[in-house]
């Protein structure tokens, strides 16, 4: 359960794309999922259930604490209302205004403490940039509302932490964005983000090396004794359990995941590929630095899939879990 019952409030996300479908398939697999919200057209919702004779009941809501005590086979929907009727698969940007005030409206309600976390389901950023959003992605538009510089995307499955220094660029571009700084900002936000919301007293991160072997010294490149090193001393001076720079290509099997909580990773793959062969449908996003909590599942919006009732839940059910596990131990 999620602290005083409050519900855990989930973002209508892409309509054209599998959201629905996998929140709806979420309950149906999981009886006991802690209790949610989706913020949705119920007669929508209502009409994908009765498409795929999946038989949840859809409970229109005014209020979140109307959530608690529905049955598990009842889903709350907070309702709204798209510009245009959604097509599973054929995007809009008619809708992409009512995807943008989901994500707001969600932030409204967990910073007034009428959800405990949010969980955003999947947008297509290429409809919202064509209707004027000028965010990256759903992580900085929550930055900006939420007034706060340092951000950090942690990607999660069972007995892997990661979070990667550089995201979505060329990797050519990858040395030039690392800085000093930066992993050091990471890396204080991994160390508090464990801590508090995960309720480990002393973490123990793990910095990988950019360059294979970690540099070996610096005879294949010098970015672990000008850039990663210097961060590593900083955060200890700071307090952080922290190793490295290790050589990313001995970071992951077993024993050694054992040996730490969360690793910093230089660049987007380094990370990520890890982390989606050891469980690739239970990975989840968080984002570490804003005052309030957001999950999400760690896929796209799956437009081929959608209207097919195919689409597999467990990274949803993984993101809700560690939403609820987030904001319990907040609560602590």
């Amino acid at each position: 359960m999620t602290p005083n019952s409050a519900p855990i409030f989930i973002t209508c996300g892409e309509p054209a794309g599998v959201g629905v479908e996998i929140v709806l398939k979420a309950k149906l697999r999981r009886a006991d999922l802690p209790p949610v919200v989706l913020h949705e057209a119920p007669e929508r919702v209502a009409a994908i259930a009765a498409d795929h004779d999946w038989p949840i009941k859809v409970v229109p809501i005014e209020r979140l604490d109307q959530a608690s005590g529905l049955a598990n086979d009842e889903l709350a929907i907070y309702p709204l209302a798209f510009p245009a009727p959604p097509t599973p698969g054929r995007l809009d940007t008619a809708n992409a205004s009512t995807v943008i005030d989901s994500i707001r409206r969600a932030v409204d309600l967990v910073g007034l403490g009428e959800a405990a976390a949010m969980v955003t389901l999947p947008i297509q950023k290429k409809v919202l940039y064509d209707a004027g959003f000028s965010h990256p992605g759903h992580t900085e538009f929550l930055a900006e509302l939420a007034g706060v510089d340092s951000v950090a995307m942690m990607l999660a499955v069972p007995g892997l932490r990661v979070v990667p220094a550089t995201i979505h660029m060329p990797l050519a571009k990858v040395p030039a964005a690392l800085t000093t700084e930066g992993l050091i900002a990471a890396g204080a936000l991994m160390d508090a983000t464990l801590r508090r919301d995960f309720a480990i007293a002393r973490p123990r991160l793990v910095v990988t090396g950019l360059n294979p072997h970690a540099g070996e010294d610096g005879t294949l490149g010098d970015e672990e004794i000008t850039i990663i090193a210097p961060a590593i001393a900083a955060l200890r001076q700071r307090g952080v359990a922290v190793e490295g720079p290790v050589s990313a290509d001995t970071l992951f099997h077993g024993d050694a995941r054992a040996g730490f909580d969360a690793a910093l990773c230089m660049y987007h793959d380094q990370a990520l590929i890890p982390l989606k062969t050891i469980d690739f449908w239970r990975g989840v996003n968080i984002t570490l630095g804003l005052p309030f909590i957001r999950t999400s599942p760690d896929h796209g919006t799956a437009l081929a899939l959608a209207g097919r009732g195919t689409a597999d839940p467990r990274s949803l059910i993984a993101a809700i879990d560690t939403a609820a596990e987030m904001a319990a131990s907040r609560a602590r």
